[in-house]
């Protein structure tokens, strides 16, 4: 009896862990490239911070997506978008100035321009308005901050952002109905929602189809063309990085003290603990140490001893002891436990 068709006749029970689209594999220890792409975009510039996004941004990511979005080809060939945002006072002396001839190096049909109304009006996107009043800063972000002494974090606060409305003109120009056509099959399929989202520096800002209008012209003496205006209204906001604030917060410093060193430099009251060890050795025992600063000797805590007896060069003194710096000290102890080992902890308290 034959296999069905649709069998699988080799079958890999051992899979390897490389995928075919992560040539040096994805087992968890090599990051595969898109990882380290979106890792990129969101440390880029090394900062905390929201970047910037100012008028100027929000032209640019208009314009780029006109280009990529709203991107149409007739027969093969890409209908071209002038790079550059016209306003309408310079959309009215393009339109008046341009010839049809590429010899002179000026526009020919079909083409794409983008002209934006200078007014930029309040914005009317609903997460924005009128929540937060006075341009009041607010938290964003606790970034940690380590300064080689100081361990700490900064409070970084902006305010909101403003929103703003942008109107735009898509137009095309044209001399032939299919190319007409299939501009407005694309821009008409982006639209199907009536909302689409432009990528301006990490934010998506969405913009809608407000309206389509015709702009022909009909003059027998002059070339006949066709001229469709798509307005958009951008619902986008302001962010300026002037505007920001960075506040320090709790801080914890760490002083590190070394009680033997000759440069160091006390202003307040230190102290410092040192074990004198004694091992596990019967009978009387010593212990010693050569102090190079000026300390004030006590003991706070013993273990296994019975009685002890202090030495600075050789002479027996009692406790608390002055020690001065270059002085030799001497612990000589006997153990209630001859076997077993003992230590007493003194507590140093650096003179000044």
């Amino acid at each position: 009896m034959a296999l069905p068709k649709k069998n699988k006749k080799n079958i890999n029970i051992t899979p390897s862990t490389v995928q075919g689209h992560y040539p040096y594999g994805y087992n968890g220890i090599v990051t595969p490239n898109r990882r380290e792409e979106l890792s990129d975009m969101i440390t880029e510039h090394g900062t905390m911070l929201p970047k910037s996004v100012l008028h100027a941004d929000l032209d640019r990511g208009m314009l780029d997506f006109v280009s990529d979005d709203l991107r149409t080809s007739v027969s093969g060939k890409k209908i071209p978008v002038i790079d550059r945002i016209l306003t309408l006072q310079r959309w009215g002396e393009f339109s008046k100035t341009w010839s049809f001839s590429d010899k002179d190096k000026n526009v020919s049909f079909p083409f794409v321009v983008v002209v934006r109304k200078p007014d930029v009006q309040p914005g009317s996107n609903p997460a924005l308005q009128y929540t937060i009043p006075d341009r009041k800063q607010f938290h964003y972000a606790k970034v940690p901050t380590w300064d080689g002494n100081r361990k700490g974090y900064d409070v970084y606060k902006i305010p909101q952002p403003v929103p703003v409305d942008i109107i735009y003109d898509i137009k095309i120009v044209c001399n032939r109905m299919r190319e007409l056509n299939q501009f407005n099959k694309v821009v008409l399929q982006k639209f199907t929602s009536r909302q689409a989202y432009t990528f301006v520096k990490g934010h998506y800002i969405p913009m809608i189809l407000s309206s389509v209008g015709d702009e022909s012209v009909i003059d027998t003496e002059d070339r006949r063309y066709y001229q469709q205006n798509y307005q958009l209204q951008l619902q986008g906001f302001l962010i300026d990085e002037e505007e920001f604030e960075v506040t320090p917060a709790v801080s914890r410093v760490v002083t590190l003290l070394g009680g033997e060193n000759k440069n160091s430099k006390v202003n307040d009251i230190v102290s410092t603990k040192t074990k004198f060890e004694f091992g596990s050795s019967p009978g009387a025992v010593t212990s010693s140490k050569t102090y190079l600063i000026k300390v004030d000797l006590s003991i706070i805590r013993s273990s296994n001893v019975l009685n002890y007896a202090i030495y600075i060069n050789g002479a027996l003194v009692s406790e608390p002891a002055m020690v001065d710096p270059n002085d030799t000290v001497n612990v000589v102890i006997t153990k209630k436990t001859p076997t077993d080992p003992a230590w007493i902890t003194f507590q140093e308290t650096i003179v000044r």
